[in-house]
Formats: C-alpha cells, sequence, structure tokens
C-alpha cells in the first residue's frame, strides 16, 4: 500500500486546493504501486488520474467562460483569454515590499464597499516591472484568485497585428467590459503599445493606441483591477506612470527567496540526501522564479520516470546550473 507520508501529502495538497501537487502526489502512489509488483491497480490508478486530469481542465474550461459577450464584441474572444485562477498570493514567494504592497491591494478590494461609502477609491491600477519569470503574470492571477474574480488576459500582439488599424475601437471594447463584468484585467508585455510616442518606425498608429490606451483608463470608473506588465520599463512613456496606483518592480529572487521558492516547489517530496540550501542558492543565483520552479519540476519527473522513491539532489543542483547556460 501507498506509504503514510505520500498519503498525507495527497490529503494536504486537496485540502490547500493545490491540483498540481495533488495529481503529483498520486501518480507518486501509483509508482509505489508499480514497484511493489501491483501492476494493475498501479495501471487503474494511472487511468484514474489521467481521466481526472482531463476532466478537471474541462470543468475549469467550462467555467472560465463566464463572459457572455454581446454579438458585437464577441470578436474580443480571439483578443482576450478568460479563466477564474486558483491560485492565492500563498502560492507565490514574493519579496517582503512586493508581498506588503499586494496585500495592501487586496485589503482594500476585499472591503471595497466600505471605502465608497466614505467616497474613497480602493487601488485598482497596478504597473507591474522586472525581468520576464519574476511572477508578474502570476500575480494578476493571484489577485484574482484571492478575491474569487476571473482574470481577463488582453493579447496586445493580436490588437497590433491582426487589428492594426481597427486597435482603437478594440481597445475601447475592451474598457467596455470592465463595467459589465468585474475582474483583473492584465495587459501584459505592455511596452508593445506603450512606448515612447515619439519613438519608432510606426509612430502614427502606436502613438494613437497609447493616446486611447492614456484617456481609456484615465476615464475608467469601474470595480475591475487593471494590471499593465512589462519587462522593459524604460521604454514606457512617462505619461502613463501617473495613470496607476501604484508601480512595483519585481526583482530577481535573493538566496533566502530562491531557497523558500525551492522548498515551496518540492514540499511533497523528500530528497535522497540533505541539501545544502546555501549551495544551492548559490547555484540558483541569477535565475528568476520560472527557472526555479521549471528545474524543480524536471527534477519531480525524473524521479517518477526512473522509479525511485525519493527526488535526486544532484538532478536539481545539475539542473539549476543548467538553466544558466
Amino acid at each position: 500500500m501507498a506509504a503514510s507520508d505520500q498519503i498525507k501529502s495527497l490529503i494536504k495538497s486537496f485540502g490547500q486546493g493545490d491540483e498540481d501537487r495533488f495529481f503529483a502526489s498520486a501518480m507518486q502512489i501509483a509508482a509505489s504501486e508499480a514497484r511493489q509488483g501491483h501492476a494493475s491497480f498501479a495501471q487503474e490508478l494511472k487511468s484514474l488520474i489521467e481521466d481526472a486530469r482531463k476532466n478537471r481542465s474541462l470543468a475549469q474550461f467550462e467555467r472560465g467562460k463566464i463572459v457572455s459577450l454581446s454579438p458585437q464584441k464577441r470578436e474580443l474572444s480571439e483578443l482576450i483569454d478568460i479563466f477564474q485562477p486558483r491560485i492565492t498570493l500563498s502560492d507565490m514567494v514574493l519579496a517582503a515590499d512586493v508581498k506588503g504592497r499586494l496585500e495592501k491591494l487586496i485589503v482594500e478590494q476585499s472591503k471595497l464597499e466600505l471605502l465608497l461609502h466614505h467616497n474613497l477609491k480602493p487601488r485598482r491600477k497596478l504597473l507591474l516591472t522586472g525581468a520576464p519569470g519574476t511572477g508578474k503574470t502570476m500575480t494578476a492571477q493571484a489577485i484574482a484568485g484571492e478575491l474569487g474574480i476571473p482574470v481577463f488576459i488582453i493579447r496586445l500582439d493580436g490588437i497590433l497585428s491582426k487589428f492594426m488599424g481597427e486597435s482603437i475601437a478594440k481597445l475601447r471594447m475592451i474598457f467596455d467590459i470592465m463595467p459589465q463584468q468585474r475582474g483583473v484585467y492584465l495587459f501584459d508585455e505592455f511596452d508593445s503599445i506603450g512606448s515612447h510616442r515619439d519613438q519608432g518606425q510606426d509612430i502614427g498608429e502606436i502613438k494613437r493606441i497609447l493616446n486611447s490606451f492614456l484617456i481609456n483608463i484615465e476615464k475608467d470608473n469601474s470595480n475591475s483591477i487593471i494590471i499593465a506588465a512589462t519587462n522593459l520599463p524604460e521604454l514606457l512613456d512617462k505619461a502613463l506612470f501617473r495613470r496607476f496606483d501604484d508601480i512595483i518592480n519585481y526583482p530577481l529572487p535573493t538566496n533566502d527567496e530562491i531557497i523558500a521558492a525551492t522548498k515551496k516547489y518540492t514540499t511533497a517530496f523528500t530528497f535522497d540526501a540533505q541539501i545544502n540550501y546555501k549551495a544551492l542558492a548559490d547555484a540558483a543565483s541569477g535565475l528568476n522564479y520560472s527557472d526555479i520552479a521549471k528545474a524543480c519540476e524536471e527534477t519531480i519527473k525524473e524521479m517518477i520516470l526512473s522509479g525511485a522513491k525519493k527526488l535526486h539532489k544532484a538532478f536539481l543542483l545539475s539542473s539549476l546550473k543548467n538553466k544558466k547556460t
């Protein structure tokens, strides 16, 4: 039968709503049964897990399409991904300053009616800056998860390419949705439309789109949360900055944050040898959270596929080092 630690991990992950860890723990139990010679039972478990994954994904997809767009606005479905996140800020490892500022937004949004009663507006317009993989996109999902509202991810590349010449009208339609459907609206890779109005070869179109965004975000009085994220804040037009309630910079993780992230990503498992976390942090120094998460995921998959009972410390260290090359 499955080891007690595996069963406890399975129950704990279910209770915390950590779907990825739940399925990883379930697969570990199936692998353990196979190693003990219970091939038929192990195969049955794997089939059940695979079916559960598929059904879960379908249910999330159906639940994610919660916005009924009018016929005039259905064309926006090609520009917006909509879903209900299951993560919260507790699922992220963040710098103390970043976490504190995000928690402040959550508190203000949670007491929205109280603030409005006193003619005060909660902060709801954020500009997130920082290197790729530092948690900007995940933050939008975590905020939506905290508040129980959907996240709308706007594909700005679609506005610029497919609808060149119609961009302003499409942007206006997106802002028109915000009062109708409260959510977190993420404009990722924002520098694609937010660059200096006097730069670039396609000055005319970009300038018109940027001016339109400035007008729309200034006029917006919805209860939705607007987040713009960029890896290149130095390219943004200075007029943008005063339109946001808060500008938050996401640094690369410190050694302590690297250690915390590694422990979080591997919490359901044990290692085959004691880890020197200082050496691990040194090996991962300069990596972003996405790289660290991928290295941990590769280590978990290697354990499952090799039939091992514990994660291989050497494999994790090697994976982290390889992310730097």
